[in-house]
């Protein structure tokens, strides 16, 4: 399929910055455009990954949206060639219901977190406002290390901030404008990578590494 872009921009003319959406779909490109060009975002449409990438690289949108299955490249493959982990703009991955495990890995990649087909007008926008707002609170603190281990990746960094002061999966997930589940992806990695069998474990590693800084 060749290159397929266009612009929206909200009724009124205003903007609250710029959304990407990257999805074969002309209906999903269609109705994602209008609700998010109704909620005052210019909305640039993809329909593969090469125009998108090539966009990407010159221009900082508020927020993405990307499909996880696109013509030729998949939305994981898409996410290395960005590398998603440094590129400093909130990436939401959509998903259908058999598309889950590829999302998940796409979490483990950069990407922020998904929406999941078929979804609501008000789930989406939701997503992307929190996205955009966590994007706003993004700790610029130095990632955590713990020589011997797995290094864990920025947003890990971030949820394991969140973890061992005590915040449960939801109160995590409002601070880092992601979803509980996805918080729940990132502690799986996290204690994977560290060792730790449950919270509490987890604490005390975080804790004896930082004495011993």
């Amino acid at each position: 399929m060749g290159t397929i872009w266009d612009r929206q921009t909200s009724e009124d003319g205003s903007s609250g910055g710029e959304i990407f959406i990257v999805d074969d779909d002309p209906a999903v490109r269609g109705t994602l455009s209008v609700i998010l060009s109704r909620d005052g975002y210019e909305v640039a449409c993809f329909a593969e990954g090469g125009s998108f990438l090539a966009a990407a690289r010159v221009r900082s949108p508020a927020c993405i949206l990307l499909d996880v299955y696109l013509p030729g490249r998949s939305g994981l493959d898409i996410l290395k060639d960005l590398n998603a982990e440094e590129y400093p703009v909130p990436i939401l991955m959509i998903s259908g219901k058999g598309d889950i495990p590829m999302a998940v890995e796409a979490i483990k990649h950069g990407a922020l977190d998904f929406i999941e087909k078929p979804f609501h007008g008000s789930t989406v926008s939701a997503a992307v406002q929190a996205a955009i707002a966590a994007r706003s609170r993004r700790s610029v603190n130095e990632l955590p290390e713990f020589p011997g281990r797995k290094p864990l990746t920025k947003r890990e960094g971030e949820v394991l901030t969140q973890l061992v002061t005590g915040a449960s999966s939801k109160e995590a997930a409002a601070q880092l404008g992601i979803s509980p589940r996805t918080i729940e992806i990132h502690r799986a990695h996290i204690m994977g990578k560290l060792g730790a069998k449950n919270i509490a474990d987890l604490v005390r590693i975080v804790m004896s590494e930082r004495r011993n800084s």
